[in-house]
């Protein structure tokens, strides 16, 4: 049994029999966001690359919960600097946890932390995505990227239960490439994510959905603070 709460833009959390993980926390900073940063309880909280909209909160998150971060070598040391517990991972690596394994896969972006007072952007490693096995089911979360071609090979690779992919299109691919997307990683049920929480980003995630299903692709649109289970 698996439960998923989505908390917006593209932040999952994965619940099971006493674990819980976040992947890629942003709530204070979301305007579309449901919950309080104060009522999220995890264990570990995954983050796929360095951007702010993706790992804002996750060292305030870390430190109310004791919780681990696991990231690229460049953003777990930095976020260690600021007092966070971190594991560092990278792509192609993978790791044995409490609630099952964690593997990082590649994603097409970009990574860094932008200091505006500063005037500087500091490099946080390749961005990735992540393979998650956890309460007897695999998850893919694309983390932000374009379409590529891999995405055949994970899906050959894996047998994924639950696939989180970008919609939003601007900076992630778009609509038409994220359903093809869900054609190659081969995902029982998909769940579409970063679209809606800025201007440049809003998408239609019912007709996503919608196009998916003339794919004969299960999957629904989550607003945000709306759970699913895996059973």
């Amino acid at each position: 049994m698996l439960d998923i709460k989505f908390h917006g833009h593209a932040s999952v959390q994965l619940t099971t029999e006493g674990h819980s993980i976040m992947i890629d926390p942003f709530i204070s900073g979301n305007p579309l966001a449901a919950t309080r940063l104060e009522d999220i309880s995890v264990q570990y909280i995954l983050l796929t690359h360095g951007h702010m909209d993706h790992i804002l909160d996750a060292v305030e998150l870390a430190k109310a919960n004791d919780a681990t971060i696991i990231a690229t070598h460049e953003l777990a040391t930095y976020l260690g600097w600021k007092g966070a517990k971190t594991f560092a991972l990278n792509l192609g690596g993978a790791t044995t946890l409490p609630f099952g394994k964690v593997k990082m896969t590649q994603a097409f972006h970009s990574s860094a932390v932008v200091l505006d007072d500063e005037q500087q952007i500091v490099y946080m490693g390749m961005p990735g995505g992540f393979i998650i096995e956890i309460g007897g089911k695999t998850v893919y979360h694309a983390g932000d990227t374009g379409l590529f071609g891999d995405m055949k090979l994970i899906g050959d690779s894996h047998d994924i239960d639950l696939a989180f992919l970008p919609i939003g299109d601007v900076f992630t691919m778009g609509p038409e490439d994220a359903v093809k997307a869900a054609e190659w990683v081969k995902a029982d049920f998909v769940v579409p994510i970063h679209y809606d929480t800025f201007p440049p980003i809003k998408q239609d995630g019912d007709a996503f959905v919608a196009e998916l299903a003339e794919k004969d692709i299960r999957g629904k649109a989550l607003k945000p603070g709306e759970s699913l289970r895996l059973p």
